[in-house]
This record gives structure tokens, sequence and C-alpha cells, in this order.
């Protein structure tokens, strides 16, 4: 299982870490404040959520919430750390039946 490399840089940018956005704002702000992660450094988050999804793919560790007619639905939590800050983040990824990659649904800093 891979992860979809353009839903991911584009889930992040357009959503979570983005200040304009209806519903993403509060989680911009969170990240934030909580880690100094915005759109300039989301490459930061990016290679975080990569690394801790090919640790738990590997060991077998993602935790299955639902599966439906699309696919099935991932909770993976894990910390993450950037200047001296940590923070726990929560993060949901789908696997569809017709593809081979799974998506970043969300992400947030869990606290």
């Amino acid at each position: 299982m891979n992860i979809c490399p353009l839903s991911l840089q584009d889930k992040l940018l357009q959503y979570t870490l983005n200040f304009h956005h209806s519903e993403g704002q509060h989680k911009a702000r969170v990240f934030k404040s909580a880690l100094n992660i915005e759109k300039f450094n989301y490459h930061l988050l990016e290679t975080a959520l990569i690394h801790a999804l090919e640790e738990a793919i590997k060991y077998n560790s993602l935790i299955l919430l639902e599966t439906n007619q699309y696919g099935q639905k991932y909770r993976l939590n894990f910390t993450i750390q950037n200047d001296n800050k940590y923070a726990p983040i929560c993060s949901i990824w789908m696997h569809r039946n017709n593809e081979d990659c799974v998506r970043l649904v969300t992400c947030y800093v869990d606290i």
C-alpha cells in the first residue's frame, strides 16, 4: 500500500494548513501554535505523516475504523516534533477499493 502523493500535498496545503479554509483554518491555527508548522514548511508535516504511515504499514498497526462500499478508513496516531515542541497527531486515511494507494482524509493536533 502506497500513499497517493498528490492527494497528500494538496490536502495539507489546501485544507489542513490553510488559514482561509472554512474548516481547515482551525487546524491550521493549532498546527502553527503547537508546532510552528505552516504552509511554507508543510514538508515537515508531510514527511512525518509519510514516515508514520510507512511504519504503521510495516508493523500492521493501523487502526481500522470502518469498511464501506468505497473502501476502508484507518486511524493512525503518532507524535511529531518541531522547534523543540512535541504534539500528538491523529491522522485518518482512506484506502479506496479501486486504488493501490491510501489518501489522507484529515489530520490534526490531538490535544
